[in-house]
């Protein structure tokens, strides 16, 4: 045989086993880069992973009721006062959170994220960005743009196609936070975005009831928080993925 005919026999021989070994490499990175898994909040029976923000135990305004998460069930149109929220047990950074709400007639609520709980806080606005949750038809609290359902609450307004189902009817949510860019979404679709830290976000901040709070969104990690307002509120489907 040749000696160029060995040669080109032995680069052959290389370039496939090359090939060969570059499947697994691909594949592994691919695992590497995966998205991560949802985790369930709620195991639809009991308070398992949620305390209350700055006491125990649990007060009998929440309850867990046919799967759901209740807050103050069945005063319909009353409102049984400002009261503290609860939230869960485990921090976050990044994510995808989701879950599913209804509220009575003019009810008002709210889903926070990042919510850093300390004494010198007090409630978990003070430190996590809130998701609000509203009746906005026959809301009593509310009128502001900014401060209707999925606003980014006293900050960013929703957008005007949104689509928030009626009083009682379930609406279904989704948060994304990723290094500081915020998504909210209402029943599929997006309604708010912004990123934390822009010239934008600093001028509406700077506007905004918040102005003078150092601690609101100062942390990038911590709890989400489900808000009583003292209205009649559910929440079902309670899960994030980490990002």
């Amino acid at each position: 045989m040749k000696r160029t005919t060995i040669l080109t026999l032995l680069i052959a021989a290389i370039f496939i086993a090359s090939c060969g070994n570059s499947k697994p490499k691909e594949e592994a990175k691919a695992v590497e880069q995966a998205p991560s898994e949802w985790i369930s909040l709620f195991n639809g029976e009991n308070f398992e992973g949620w305390e209350m923000y700055g006491e125990e135990p649990i007060m009998e305004q929440w309850a867990v009721v046919d799967g759901t998460i209740v807050c103050n069930q069945g005063l319909g149109e009353e409102n049984s006062g400002f009261n503290r929220s609860i939230m869960t047990t485990q921090d976050f950074d990044n994510f995808e959170f989701e879950l599913e709400y209804k509220i009575a007639k003019g009810g008002n609520s709210g889903i926070f994220y990042h919510v850093v709980e300390s004494p010198e806080f007090g409630h978990d606005y003070m430190t996590g960005p809130e998701y609000q949750v509203l009746d906005d038809e026959f809301s009593r609290s509310e009128s502001e743009a900014y401060k209707m359902a999925a606003s980014n609450y006293s900050m960013h307004a929703a957008a005007e196609t949104k689509k928030p189902n009626p009083f009682m009817e379930w609406n279904k949510v989704k948060i994304i936070y990723n290094n500081g860019h915020v998504e909210h979404w209402l029943n599929d679709e997006k309604v708010v975005e912004f990123n934390e830290g822009s010239e934008e976000y600093k001028e509406v901040l700077a506007k905004s009831k918040w102005a003078n709070t150092p601690s609101y969104a100062a942390s990038k990690t911590g709890r989400f928080s489900l808000q009583n307002h003292g209205d009649e509120v559910y929440y079902r489907n309670i899960r994030v993925r980490p990002l």
